[in-house]
C-alpha cells in the first residue's frame, strides 16, 4: 500500500510562519501504520543551506510537485550551516588570499577569485528575488554589510598583497578595493590589530567597503520555512539510513525515527543528498556507479570566540591573513566580525584538528565506515601525498590555550586570555577523488550525480554555503535536462544574469548589483549590539 506524502503526512508537521526559524516537533512521525509507504516527488536529505536552496528553487519553478525533507537533528541548520559553525564570510574572493596564489614571477593568479565571486553574485541575486517575492524576510535577518580586509606583514608579503591589488582593483567585480601600507591608515581603520602592534615591521592592508557578513543559519531556516509553508513537508529528527533504486528508476528512502527508532520508507522520483559531511556514506549505500572512488578526509576545527564586549565593539570587519605553510584553504586565519541576531561578534581562528567523524553530530566510526574496495587506493595514496597536511594537524592539536592567544597575537598583539573561549565549529569532510592508481584531496566542492538524474548530492566544504545557489542550479541543470530549458524564464527572473559572465558585462554587473544591494538592504548598515554570544557547545 502507498499513500502520497503531500496529502497524508503534512498533518504531522507543524508549518512555521515565514520568516520564523524552523523548531523541533514534539514527536514527529508518519501518521500511517507501520506497513504502509509513501511516496514523494522529491527527497532532500538533511535540513542544511544546500537542501533549503534546492527546495526553494523547485518551490518556484514545479510549485506542483511534491517535497519532503528528513533532517536527522531536531532543528534545521544545526550542523555547518549553523552560525557558529560557519565562517559566514559570505566568500566572494574580496579578502581569501588562498584564492588569489602567488606566482614563481612575482605576479598573482586572480582565476580563482574570479570565479568564486561570480558565483557569489548568483547567489546574492537569488536572495534579492527571494526577499522581493516574499520568499525571504527581513534581510537583516542573515545578511550585514562588514568590510572584508587582506592582512599582511613582512616584506615578502607586503609585495604580494600590492602585486595582488594592482590585479584585482582593475577588475569589474573588485572596484572599488583599497590598498594602503600606512601605519596611520591601518590604525584608524583598525584600531584592536593596531593596539601594541610593532609597524617597523611592515604592514599592507587590501579593503574592500562593500563586503557581507552572512548568517547561514538564519538564510537557511527562512528557506527550509518557506518549503514547509508553500507545501513541502519537513521532518526533524528523521535520518535517512538507506536508499535503493528500484526499476522504475524511483528511489525506495529508509527513514528512520531517532526518537522511537521506528523505520518507514518513502518512494521518490529524485533524491538529492544535502547531508553535508553524512553525504558520502548515502551515495556510496545508493550504489550509482558516479559515486565510486570518492573518499573523504575529515578535518574539525576550532575557532576563538571574544567574550568581552569593549574588545568586540573596537573591531567592525572580516579580516584574512595567509595561511600556515601545510595548512588547507580552509584554515586561512581571520579574525571576524559576525552579526548573529542582530548582535555583533568576534571570533578568530579556525584552529585546524582532526576527528574520524564525517559531522559534528557523527560517530568515530565513520571514517572506517567511509572505506570500500573502490577508494582504498584513492585513501591510501591521500595519505601518503599529504604527509605536510598531517604533519600540519597533528600540531594544531598539540596547543595549548596559550599557544593559541600567540596565534591570535599575529592579528590582536595585545589579545588576552580571559577575553576569548575556544568553540568547536564544524566538521568538514573534503573530497578524495581518483587519480590514476591512488587519489588527489581536494579542498572544494563537488557535485556528484547519476547518469540518469535521479539522484545527486554534493560533496565538499569551501567556498560551500557562499555557492549554494550556483551549486543547485548545476544540480537541476544536470538531473532535470527535459525541464531546465523550459525554466529558463523563470530562472532569468530569479537569477538576471544566468549563463552571463558578470566579468564580461559590467553593465550588467552594475544593474544587479544595485538591484540586489538594494533589496537586501545593504545600502542601509543597522547598527549591531555588541554583545558575548549566547552559550554553545566550548572545549
Amino acid at each position: 500500500m502507498v499513500t502520497d506524502v503531500f496529502g497524508k503526512l503534512t498533518r504531522s508537521v507543524r508549518t512555521p510562519r515565514r520568516g520564523v526559524a524552523c523548531e523541533p516537533d514534539k514527536e514527529v512521525d508518519f501518521p500511517v501504520s507501520e506497513n504502509v509507504e509513501a511516496k514523494t516527488d522529491v527527497v532532500l536529505v538533511g535540513a542544511g543551506i544546500m537542501s533549503a536552496t534546492l527546495g526553494a528553487l523547485l518551490r518556484q519553478l514545479q510549485p506542483e510537485w511534491t517535497i519532503t525533507a528528513f533532517e536527522r537533528l531536531d532543528a534545521a541548520a544545526a550542523e555547518s550551516s549553523d552560525p557558529w559553525n560557519n565562517a559566514g564570510t559570505g566568500h566572494s574572493a574580496l579578502c581569501e588570499l588562498n584564492y588569489t596564489p602567488g606566482k614563481p614571477d612575482g605576479s598573482v593568479d586572480i582565476t580563482k577569485a574570479i570565479s568564486v565571486n561570480e558565483q557569489f553574485q548568483v547567489s546574492r541575486q537569488f536572495w534579492a528575488y527571494a526577499v522581493d517575492n516574499g520568499i525571504l524576510s527581513d534581510p537583516k535577518n542573515f545578511i550585514n554589510p562588514i568590510p572584508h580586509v587582506s592582512f599582511v606583514h613582512g616584506a615578502d608579503n607586503v609585495k604580494y598583497l600590492r602585486a595582488r591589488y594592482d590585479a584585482l582593483a582593475g577588475h569589474p567585480l573588485f572596484a572599488g578595493m583599497e590598498y594602503s601600507e600606512s601605519p596611520e591608515w591601518f590604525t584608524e581603520r583598525l584600531p584592536l590589530m593596531a593596539q601594541g602592534r610593532d609597524f617597523s615591521d611592515p604592514v599592507a592592508l587590501n579593503w574592500t567597503e562593500t563586503g557581507t557578513d552572512v548568517d547561514f543559519g538564519a538564510l537557511t531556516k527562512q528557506l527550509i520555512n518557506n518549503v514547509s509553508a508553500s507545501g513541502g513537508t519537513v521532518f526533524f529528527g528523521h535520518e535517512v539510513v538507506n536508499l535503493s533504486k528500484q526499476s522504475d528508476g524511483s528511489w525506495k528512502v529508509k527513514v528512520r525515527n531517532r526518537r522511537s527508532g521506528v523505520t518507514r520508507i518513502v518512494h521518490a522520483k529524485f533524491v538529492f543528498v544535502g547531508a553535508g559531511g553524512g553525504a558520502l556514506h548515502l551515495l556510496q549505500k545508493s550504489g550509482i556507479a558516479e559515486a565510486k572512488g570518492f573518499g573523504g578526509f575529515p578535518v574539525s576545527g576550532a575557532f576563538l570566540r571574544c567574550t568581552n564586549p569593549d574588545v568586540i565593539a573596537q573591531h567592525s570587519a572580516k579580516v584574512y591573513g595567509k595561511a600556515a605553510v601545510g595548512a588547507p584553504p580552509m584554515s586561512v586565519p581571520h579574525l571576524d566580525t559576525r552579526v548573529i541576531g542582530g548582535k555583533q561578534g568576534l571570533l578568530f581562528g579556525p584552529y585546524a584538528g582532526w576527528s574520524p567523524k564525517f559531522l559534528k553530530e557523527g560517530g568515530i566510526l565513520d571514517l572506517p565506515k567511509s572505506i570500500r574496495p573502490n577508494n582504498l587506493m584513492s585513501m591510501l595514496g591521500v595519505g601518503v601525498t599529504e604527509l605536510g597536511l598531517v604533519k600540519y594537524l597533528v600540531g594544531e592539536l598539540t596547543q595549548s590555550p596559550a599557544d593559541r592567544i600567540v596565534t591570535l597575537g599575529e592579528f590582536a598583539p595585545e589579545a588576552r586570555l580571559e577575553d576569548w573561549e575556544l568553540i568547536v565549529a564544524g566538521q568538514r569532510v573534503q573530497v578524495i577523488r581518483r587519480k590514476g592508481m591512488g587519489g588527489v584531496l581536494e579542498f572544494g566542492t563537488a557535485v556528484v550525480n547519476a547518469a540518469d538524474g535521479t539522484i545527486a548530492g554534493l560533496l565538499g566544504a569551501s567556498p560551500g554555503a557562499s555557492t549554494a545557489v550556483p551549486a543547485m542550479l548545476d544540480v537541476l541543470e544536470r538531473c532535470f535536462p527535459k525541464q531546465w530549458a523550459g525554466w529558463q524564464p523563470k530562472l532569468k527572473e530569479m537569477v538576471p544574469s544566468l549563463g552571463v559572465k558578470l566579468s564580461e558585462n559590467p553593465s550588467l554587473f552594475d544593474q544587479v548589483w544595485k538591484w540586489s544591494t538594494e533589496s537586501l538592504q545593504l545600502d542601509t548598515a543597522s547598527e549591531p549590539v555588541p554583545a558575548a554570544p549566547a552559550e554553545v557547545a566550548t572545549v
